[in-house]
Order: C-alpha cells, then structure tokens, then sequence
C-alpha cells in the first residue's frame, strides 16, 4: 500500500515514535479521517481495542469502511483469549464477515508448528467459523525487531541498502570493521524479514 497513512489509535505511542495517535474513544474522527482518504492503515493499540469496537457500534454500518480487519495474536494464553473475544465481538457484535476478518499469528517459534503454538485458536476456529485464519500467515521470530527499537532505522530501508559494506571492511580499523559486520547481518536479516512480510501481506489480502 504505497503511500498509504496510517492513523495510530493509541492512548501512548509504544513505539517511541513521535507520531499523533488518536484515543479509541475518538471513533467519530477516525471514522471520518478514513472516509477521507483512498487508502489508509489504522493501526488499533492494545489498549483501545475495547473502545474502538464500541465505537464501531455505535456508528452503525462503520465497518463497512474497512476492507479487512487484519487481527494479530502472539502465542501467549492471555493474549489468545483477547484474540478470541475481539475476533467474536467483530463477527457477533458488529456483523463484520468473516472473510474481512484475517489473523496474524506474530513471535512464531521457527521449532514448533504455528498449530501447535496457537492451538486455542484453531480449536475455537474449528466451531466458530469466525475469521480467516491461515498458518502461513505467521511472522517468526526475529532478533532485528530489537536490534532496530529506539534507531531511526527501518526494515524496509536496510533491505533496499545497495551499500557494498564488504568492500569498506578492508581499509576500516577495527572499531569501523566492527560497525560494518553490523550492518552486514543488519542488511541480511531485513532481506529476509521483508520477504516474510511481503509474503504474509499477499496472504492476507488475496
């Protein structure tokens, strides 16, 4: 999605970002921010969830706004059973489809099964029907998400870095060689991260 903004619905910015975020009890101004736009990313924080799906009932037929509600889950019991009550709020309480609901299973464990970690999902999935939920659909984890927290830097920069950092090495001293293994590995696991996630945005959306 080129171009598209995002409008951070959240009370704090979590990831440090100097970004404006709007409170998810604000739902009359999101709503009308992404009525006003082609294309646009609205990215719900953890801690206005709640509020943001009050606000799509009170606001009858908002979500069909939206193209998908892409919902994100982590392999830990708490957050699954947070998971579960959005996803079934979305479906039972706002009438969202379940073909506009997609989840995204993040922090995957490379060693076991997507099934496996997340199996209270799959086994509500099986009954309820209420979502789209697809194991490829999984973002492993990966030591660059906190290599990169508090830097400028981005995943999407460092991939497209046609730096040839290899050939500095040589006339570097050994501080300066250090800081270009760096970027090296840096540039390596941004090439694969963005693949991974290029290949899960085409999951999602097609």
């Amino acid at each position: 999605m080129p171009d598209a903004p995002i409008i951070r619905i959240e009370s704090v910015n979590s990831d440090g970002s100097d970004g404006a975020t709007i409170r998810g009890d604000q739902f009359r101004e999101i709503q009308e921010g992404v009525l006003t736009l082609a294309d646009s990313i609205s990215d719900v924080g953890a801690s206005n969830v709640e509020d943001y799906v009050s606000g799509l009932r009170s606001f009858n037929g908002a979500h069909e706004d939206l193209d998908f509600f892409i919902v994100p889950t982590v392999p830990d019991d708490k957050q699954m059973v947070d998971t579960i009550a959005t996803i079934d709020a979305l479906a039972n309480e706002i009438g969202v489809p379940a073909a506009k609901i997609r989840v995204v299973f993040n922090r995957v464990n490379q060693r076991h099964t997507v099934e496996s970690q997340f199996a209270p999902i799959f086994n509500w999935h099986k009954k309820a029907r209420a979502c789209v939920i697809d194991p490829a659909a999984a973002i492993h984890s990966n030591e660059i998400y906190s290599l990169l927290r508090g830097t400028e830097q981005s995943i999407v920069a460092l991939a497209s870095d046609e730096t040839d950092y290899r050939a500095m090495i040589a006339g570097a001293d050994a501080t300066e060689r250090q800081r270009l293994a760096r970027m090296i590995s840096l540039k390596r696991l941004a090439a694969s991260v963005k693949d991974e996630h290029d290949r899960v945005f085409a999951i999602l959306t097609r």
